[in-house]
């Protein structure tokens, strides 16, 4: 079955393509999440005002993520967790605790699965953490890590 494609598929092709899928996976999936919408006569016609309105969408999307990584960019994001005397944490910093403190501390809202890190943060220090935010925009956040008293264990602060 064709089907425009409405979104980026993983796999599939990106928005705004007409592309060649299994029925099942169409019916089932593709359609009724709106990602895609079959490539009829009429919708064929409607094609442009499909892309245009795509290409809209998308430029939007990337300007408010451009928009967020320029912040994310200026935050060094303070963590204070509990950790042993040589400096090793009792466990590691997690993607959701970042999201957390930045949800917390500073008002963004950032999926969990877009944070990940070079290498996993299981000392104190300065460390860096990737955010991917959009198709084409990416941002690094810098993190402190610092040791907190015995009560103050995974406690995020601003």
């Amino acid at each position: 079955m064709k089907v425009i494609l409405l979104e980026d598929v993983r796999g599939v092709g990106d928005a705004g393509e007409v592309a060649a899928v299994a029925d099942g996976h169409a019916r089932n999936y593709l359609i009724p999440r709106k990602l895609a919408i079959p490539a009829s006569a009429g919708n064929m016609k409607n094609l442009e005002h499909h892309r245009a309105m795509i290409r809209r969408r998308q430029a939007r999307e990337t300007s408010g993520a451009a928009a967020v990584a320029e912040r994310l960019s200026e935050i060094t994001l303070r963590l204070t967790v509990k950790a042993g005397e040589a400096g090793r944490l009792y466990g590691s910093i997690t993607n959701a605790m970042v999201a957390d403190a930045l949800a917390a501390g500073h008002g963004l809202s950032v999926d969990r699965r877009a944070i990940s890190f070079p290498h996993a943060i299981k000392a104190l220090g300065p460390h860096e953490a990737h955010v991917h935010l959009h198709k084409d925009v990416e941002a690094t956040l810098r993190i402190e890590v610092e040791p907190g008293a015995e009560g103050e264990a995974d406690e995020a602060e601003a």
